[in-house]
């Protein structure tokens, strides 16, 4: 039966965006936007904006705080999309800031980070409406079945996915190249994780095939 919570810690979610900020920051210069530190900044400003709008608990309902928080999640899409597009060429034409293995295992490494972060926020942004809707007990269908939900007694009878259950979920799918104890129930939920999978298997590839070229 839905019931409603408190809802999760901001500050786990703030961790999470924080990292994928520093990440995207210690990226050589060339595999990101120009300037270097606009969209980083953007990305900051819309954080701290949420966590004042918002500071401790997900449970305010606001149409704003919610775009805020797309537009967020939007960002380090986008500003990890160009980076993995910006490597690939790279890759392919055997160019660009590559000039060791270890340049290119680090970036390729920060690329497919970020993107598990990037996942891991829209999988949490969406699933059952987002963390507000979620501690509302709004009644909409789950885009993911997790354990805790089907498995009576190994966990709380009112358990509810935080932030940290999606980066799970975002990692196993990344490394595994599919689903491993969370499904997605949803047509959206599928697309995504597949999308997700296609990406991090090309860009590991690409990455492997490019350190063992570069090795010979």
């Amino acid at each position: 039966m839905a019931h409603q919570s408190e809802g999760e810690p901001r500050w786990q979610v703030a961790i999470v965006v924080a990292t994928a900020i520093v990440l995207l920051l210690v990226l050589p210069s060339r595999l990101g936007i120009h300037p270097k530190y606009l969209v980083p900044a953007l990305e900051t400003a819309l954080l701290v904006a949420l966590v004042i709008a918002n500071p401790r608990r997900l449970n305010k309902r606001s149409r704003w705080i919610r775009l805020g928080g797309l537009g967020l999640i939007g960002l380090v899409i986008l500003a990890n999309a160009v980076s993995a597009i910006l490597l690939i060429n790279d890759l392919l034409h055997g160019s660009g800031p590559v000039e060791s293995a270890g340049t290119l295992l680090t970036s390729a490494g920060d690329i497919y980070l970020t993107n598990i972060i990037a996942f891991s926020l829209l999988y949490w942004e969406f699933d059952r409406g987002g963390p507000v809707a979620r501690a509302h007990a709004d009644e909409q269908h789950p885009d993911f079945m997790f354990p805790q939900m089907v498995n009576a007694g190994i966990a709380p009878e009112n358990w509810e996915p935080h932030i940290l259950d999606y980066l799970y979920v975002s990692l196993t799918n990344a490394t595994a190249f599919s689903p491993t104890d969370t499904m997605p129930l949803s047509p959206r939920a599928k697309s995504l994780m597949g999308i997700q999978s296609a990406i991090a298997l090309i860009t590991v590839g690409l990455a492997i095939a490019r350190v063992a070229n570069i090795l010979k």
